[in-house]
């Protein structure tokens, strides 16, 4: 199963859309994988500790009694790579969260998702509202970064 797409951060040639510098992009994908609680759609809390390298996060993450283990790996100011642990009920998701800026000011998000194997019946059912809904929690996770560079968060 493979599931990407793609949302435009900045454009230079539209004065409607506050420019963000790569930094502050980065900066704020750090949130997102350091205390996503933060975001209107992250679970209820969770626990991050660096890995083996500056570069990678284990976390603990808490959806009221449910918990999911994963490691992410940083790649900074290209790339987040982020590898569930198997847990009982569904197939892990990985996720990769690219930088891409095919013009100078011109930043984008590309979002992969994808789970090994073949989809049970059931996954297959359901398919199009994850993809849905990791859309919208990718969108929203834009929102918010936008919202938070206006107010001087980021």
């Amino acid at each position: 199963m493979r599931f990407e797409h793609l949302l435009q951060v900045t454009d230079p040639g539209n004065p409607r859309i506050a420019p963000m510098s790569r930094s502050e992009l980065w900066r704020g994908l750090l949130v997102r994988v350091e205390s996503p609680q933060r975001f209107e759609l992250g679970p209820d809390r969770c626990e991050a500790r660096v890995g083996e390298s500056q570069e990678e996060r284990v976390r603990s993450i808490h959806f009221g009694s449910l918990r999911f283990e994963d490691r992410v790996r940083l790649e900074p100011e290209q790339r987040i790579v982020f590898e569930p642990q198997p847990h009982e009920g569904a197939a892990p998701v990985h996720l990769t969260i690219t930088l891409e800026e095919p013009a100078p000011g011109a930043l984008f998000l590309r979002f992969a998702y994808s789970a090994e194997g073949a989809l049970s019946a059931e996954d297959k059912a359901v398919q199009g509202y994850r993809e849905q809904a990791w859309l919208e929690h990718d969108r929203d996770m834009l929102r918010t970064l936008r919202e938070w560079q206006r107010l001087g968060s980021l």
